[in-house]
């Protein structure tokens, strides 16, 4: 079986020296987590050969990138690899990701290609890959330019030092737009108008000034202004930083995150440096992530503070819409999101068609396509994830009433300040209890979701909660995109509750999330996750 170059999200690793060897430079990827330019232009080879697989036409791809160091000779290698099979490459250059993806549709691109590690640290770079519709790539595709890469590799391919040095540059001449990607939020903020209520934002409840942390990504130069001028005033905290997503951006919280006022002004990280206390419940920041495609906020409280997690980002824009107007909305949330979201949203005036989905933005893309229907009026859909990642639907810029996907960091920002707005009071989603813990230096092999450590491990889960409560509606079974999860939906005392363990997608590492409805008690639920992680440990540890 030939490994898999992509993970969870892409491809990722930390940048090294270009390895002669192709085959070499796919084992050190696997071996090491680490990513060359060398593996960029095989990949971009493979991605050429492979296109004819993709819906639409033509060999156009449009490549973009973020504020890395090593990105300019990734993308020189990246288009190498493309224009060496025939493909037309346009260079949009540095970029949030959810710009690549408007430039994939505005161009009729066959393919987007963004290079990036996301919130990983600055060392790290790599490649998500978007196709003409801006949906990310299937796990049969990336298993496709896998298998199509690892076959050129074991072939003996030169080219010409001059022809490199060529087809490294794009095919037409290289015009950035550096006002596209605000541009574009301004239309998106009369269709989020029309969606949650035609309000400016509220300054009730928002510190002032509001602090941004772009993570010295592509935002970095314009988003706080943006706001600004829109009454929201607003200073960005990230220009401070030395390098993307050092010391800054939403990739160092998790979604439970609590800090003491002491603690905050202690901490290494920019924007909490630069909080101020404020009266409980007031929002004084927002921080995205290296790449632009997710964001968190943070909210005082009476001794510090709290991130805003996505889970309450999307419970917020819902109730606001559904206030404004009842018509039906669909929902796609990850099997990480709190399960009080799925509850609070059944008790909205709305009705709401709930998706469980697997970890990854993409999966909450392909839940919510089929909402994408012929119209003038934006669909009434949303995707969340608790990591900051919201997908909503945005115009197609080149279809006529046509509509796309996406997640996109800045846009989820506004739509929640407009919630707020909207609902002056700003609610806040009773939280459900949720646990996540990972095993590290494991044995991938060892666990399928389905064998007979997994049988142990539903057999020791259910014997646990059996003592502490009562159990009922026990179902195991698992979700499209996660072919090693084992997903356990249950209930406690008549409440939902969830458990799942899944290997990691990118790391030698297994985790398992626990997820209680508020009315469980979670007292000795600790207990459980501890349990399962150290059996897991004992019996995958290398």
């Amino acid at each position: 079986m030939v490994p898999r170059l992509f993970g969870t999200d892409g491809i990722r690793g930390r940048v090294v020296a270009a390895q002669q060897d192709e085959s070499k430079a796919i084992a050190a990827l696997h071996e090491q987590r680490v990513i060359c330019t060398s593996l960029l232009r095989l990949v971009g080879e493979a991605l050429g050969r492979t296109m004819d697989t993709l819906p639409g036409r033509g060999t156009t791809v449009v490549v973009g990138w973020d504020d890395r160091p090593n990105n300019l000779e990734l993308s020189g290698a990246l288009t190498l690899g493309l224009r060496l099979t025939g493909c037309h490459v346009i260079h949009i250059g540095l970029c949030a990701t959810p710009a690549l993806h408007r430039a994939t549709l505005l161009h009729g691109a066959r393919m987007g290609c963004m290079i990036t590690a996301s919130h990983n640290p600055v060392s790290d770079s790599g490649l998500k890959v978007f196709d003409s519709n801006g949906f990310k790539s299937s796990p049969m595709y990336e298993d496709h330019v896998s298998l199509v890469a690892d076959s050129l590799a074991a072939e003996e391919r030169e080219i010409d030092q001059i022809e490199s040095s060529e087809l490294s540059q794009p095919s037409e001449p290289f015009v950035a737009n550096p006002e596209m990607h605000g541009e574009w939020l301004a239309e998106r903020f009369l269709h989020l108008q029309s969606l949650i209520g035609p309000r400016a934002f509220a300054t009730t409840g928002i510190a002032q000034p509001f602090l941004l942390d772009s993570s010295r990504g592509a935002a970095h130069s314009w988003l706080a202004a943006w706001l600004s001028q829109r009454g929201i005033s607003t200073v960005e905290v990230s220009e401070q930083a030395e390098a993307l997503n050092l010391n800054c951006g939403a990739g160092d919280f998790s979604p439970t995150q609590t800090w003491t006022f002491l603690q905050a002004a202690d901490s290494p990280h920019l924007l909490l440096q630069h909080l101020q206390p404020a009266p409980a419940g007031t929002i004084v920041g927002a921080a995205l992530d290296g790449d632009g495609d997710r964001c968190l906020l943070i909210r005082a409280t009476d001794s510090g503070f709290m991130v805003v997690d996505g889970d309450a980002l999307g419970d917020t824009i819902l109730s606001a819409a559904t206030r404004f107007n009842e018509a039906p909305w669909h929902l796609a949330a990850s099997i990480e999101s709190d399960l009080s979201l799925l509850s609070t949203v059944g008790r909205l005036p709305a009705s709401i068609g709930v998706h469980e989905t697997a970890v990854g933005d993409r999966w909450l893309s392909k839940a919510l396509a089929p909402n994408l229907r012929a119209s003038s009026e934006p669909p009434r859909c949303i995707g969340v994830e608790d990591s900051g990642h919201i997908v909503m639907a945005t115009a197609h810029p080149s279809v006529e009433n046509g509509w796309a996907l996406v997640g996109d960091g800045a846009a989820t920002l506004v739509a929640y300040l407009l919630a707020l707005s909207a609902t002056e009071s700003g609610p806040q989603m009773q939280r459900g209890w949720k646990q996540r813990q990972s095993v590290k230096d494991v044995d991938r092999t060892l666990w399928t979701g389905k064998n007979q450590l997994a049988d142990e491990i539903e057999t020791m889960a259910k014997s646990f909660f059996s003592q502490h409560c009562e159990v009922g509606s026990w179902n195991r079974h698992g979700l499209e995109g996660e072919p090693n999860l084992m997903l356990i939906s249950f209930t406690l005392d008549g409440s939902p509750a969830s458990l799942g363990v899944r290997n990691s997608g990118t790391q030698a590492k297994i985790s398992v999330s626990l997820r209680l409805s508020p009315e469980i008690d979670s007292t000795s639920m600790d207990d459980a996750i501890h349990q399962i992680t150290s059996h897991l440990a004992k019996t995958m540890r290398q």
